[in-house]
């Protein structure tokens, strides 16, 4: 697959299967703070994941080059994955299988559990993975394979290619997950998730038909749980709370962008919503992406924390 862009409100969005990613990858070790889900939890989370991968066997086709979350399915190994998360509430944001696997945390082979992320790369060229299927436990994945086969379950020791390409494994339940007991954070970011496609971008704020501007939409989202912003102007909420690096973001902070690199005026909000994740009001709706996107790197200005 190829690597494809796409402008949205002036936004260069790379929305694409593949991207550069670095030559080496330390695996990231699970800390405990990063597992907040109780372990039902989890295990209903990625039993879920499975049922509805499963329910596609037979209806999804294979295509490496569109996205259609409506019948008649197709999707490409990443798409595939991508949709039947957001099916079941856990937002990937990406189907780029180089973002997939720099979310979540690292797991070895030998401690594969349901709902992981395997890639695999057989190209001989570049460094990007090229193939991403699920762990369902027994040793098998369920991937979207390819246009002859389409979606299959695939034990790992079924052929060589499994073994001889594969790159490595990353844990996105219970990292994507809210938080057990959720946090103000989580709570934002779920409102922000359950409206996000009920809401109309405009320019004007109205809460009765779910009708804001980028900033109202946040002033809203804050609002409705708790927080007050009291104010709908970008250039006054990024003066709210304190700073926060980038590499410190949590759930519920603040995130803004220029138009302009370099330029200090933000023209783009967006809510964190943990592991690399934004969601992003725009003029063509509420939009979720990945901040390792090079437009949201590119032009990042600072992020604030609102919430305690």
């Amino acid at each position: 697959m190829k690597k494809r862009f796409v402008t949205t409100v002036a936004l260069a969005i790379g929305i694409s299967s593949f991207s550069t990613m670095p030559a080496i990858m330390e695996p990231t070790p699970v800390y405990a703070a990063n597992v907040q889900n109780n372990d039902q939890a989890v295990a209903i989370k990625a039993n879920q994941l499975i049922t509805t991968a499963k329910s596609l066997i037979g209806k999804a086709t294979y295509s490496n080059t569109v996205y259609k979350p409506t019948a008649p399915y197709k999707f490409s190994c990443a798409t595939f994955l991508m949709y039947i998360f957001e099916k079941n509430g856990v937002d990937l944001a990406t189907y780029n299988e180089n973002y997939m696997m720099q979310q979540g945390t690292y797991v070895p082979r030998n401690q594969l559990q349901k709902g992981d992320l395997l890639f695999f790369k057989s190209k001989k060229t570049g460094t990007d993975p090229d193939h991403v299927g699920m762990y369902i436990g027994d040793n098998k994945i369920i991937h979207m394979a390819d246009s002859k086969q389409n979606i299959v379950i695939s034990d790992l020791n079924s052929k060589p290619y499994y073994k001889d390409n594969y790159v490595t494994a990353r844990r996105v339940l219970p990292t994507l997950m809210s938080a057990n007991p959720a946090t103000t954070g989580d709570k934002i970011v779920a409102n922000a998730y359950a409206t996000k496609d009920q809401v109309k971008m405009g320019s004007i704020n109205n809460d009765a038909s779910l009708r804001f501007t980028s900033g109202g939409f946040i002033e809203y989202t804050y609002r409705k749980n708790g927080v007050l912003l009291k104010t709908k102007t970008l250039s006054e909420q990024m003066k709210l709370g304190t700073a926060v690096s980038k590499s410190n973001l949590k759930k519920g902070d603040l995130v803004f962008f220029n138009s302009t690199k370099g330029s200090k005026t933000p023209t783009q909000v967006a809510i964190y919503a943990g592991d690399h994740r934004l969601i992003i009001p725009t003029s063509n709706g509420v939009i979720t992406r990945v901040l390792l996107v090079d437009y949201y790197k590119d032009h990042y200005i600072t992020a604030r924390r609102v919430t305690k």
